[in-house]
């Protein structure tokens, strides 16, 4: 079988030794047992895991099954493996070697496969790319963008050939990992906050930019939620938040611009977005700001060490310095 016809896995472990000095790569969830014992389906994994785990989220079922199942039976003898570890941050690539294995006696990582070892390389050889497609969050997973990279790796020319060479992946890293944030805060504020409970975010979110916000009694606002001012003059900025799964429809807007009265902003704030003649009817009526999820989101980012402790924890973010492409 040739290097193009053998998948690659990506790895991760929080023990190295174990990996490197065991010449094996493992995963855990030891309460599960012996996957051998399951019956070949998902549908049989996924019943088994949510009698070991009962408390385990249906998303988080899915995700672990998926990494037991492929572990034993879709990891084949001959597929390779890349390994960051993290004690000497180097890559590690080896090749599978032995079936599947059952170790009862591991303290935690009993689902084990025997591997070679092939080369051991610095993370500086590898293109931006390659090192975030190989960081992913999941114990175990495919590489497919950067596949060949690693398998190139196995050369031993590699070194002479890409040390020296500018790597355009940097650009592309930097905002796939900016997209991924994004995403992240819009899934937390659609499944953490509805309702009343996304107008008092807003609310905050409105401080921390430095305005001074009144939050309307729930039920009796006549259509406006937040009341804004940046200062204590006019103009004033009724707002309006919707946490609708659907695109905000014209109507909405014309109720709100209806609710203000002379020398007043308006400002009309949405999880989702507008429909084509609610985005016109805004571009005609300028008084009237629309804020979609995407520029929610950016919003969230440019303020967000000024928001409140309950909301940062909500949104839990660490400040990184990521490389970006030169113009």
């Amino acid at each position: 079988m040739s290097n193009e016809e053998k998948r690659v896995w990506g790895v991760h472990t929080q023990d190295d030794y174990l990996f490197l000095h065991n010449n094996v790569i493992a995963i855990g969830w030891k309460d599960f047992g012996d996957l051998s014992a399951i019956e070949n389906t998902r549908d049989a994994f996924k019943e088994k895991y949510a009698t070991v785990y009962p408390d385990s989220k249906k998303q988080a079922i899915a995700n672990n099954v998926g990494m037991l199942y492929r572990f034993i039976y879709e990891m084949q003898i001959g597929d390779y493996v890349v390994f960051p570890s993290k004690t000497d941050r180097m890559i590690n690539i080896g090749v599978v070697e032995g079936e599947y294995y059952f170790e009862p006696n591991a303290p935690e990582y009993v689902q084990q496969r025997k591997v070679k070892w092939l080369k051991h390389l610095p993370r500086t050889l590898f293109s931006q790319g390659a090192l975030y497609e190989s960081g992913s969050f999941m114990s175990l997973f495919l590489i497919k963008n950067y596949a060949d990279e690693y398998l190139a790796a196995l050369d031993n020319n590699f070194k002479k050939n890409v040390i020296d060479a500018e790597d355009d992946t940097v650009g592309i890293t930097a905002e796939e990992i900016i997209e991924s944030t994004k995403d992240f805060i819009l899934k937390e504020l659609s499944k953490n906050l509805k309702g009343y409970d996304l107008e008092e975010f807003v609310a905050d979110l409105l401080k921390a930019m430095g305005y001074r916000t009144v939050v309307s009694p729930h039920g009796g606002d006549g259509g406006i939620d937040i009341t804004a001012y940046k200062d204590e003059l006019p103009p004033r900025i009724l707002v309006q938040v919707k946490s609708q799964d659907g695109d905000i429809k014209e109507a909405v807007l014309q109720s709100l611009k209806g609710a203000l009265r002379e020398g007043d902003y308006g400002a009309f704030i949405t999880l989702s977005n507008y429909t084509k003649n609610a985005q016109r009817y805004l571009n005609n009526n300028p008084i009237i700001r629309g804020i979609n999820g995407s520029e929610l989101v950016e919003l969230i980012l440019d303020n967000y060490e000024a928001l409140s402790e309950k909301y940062q924890k909500m949104i839990p973010l660490k400040k990184v310095f990521i490389p970006v492409q030169n113009d």
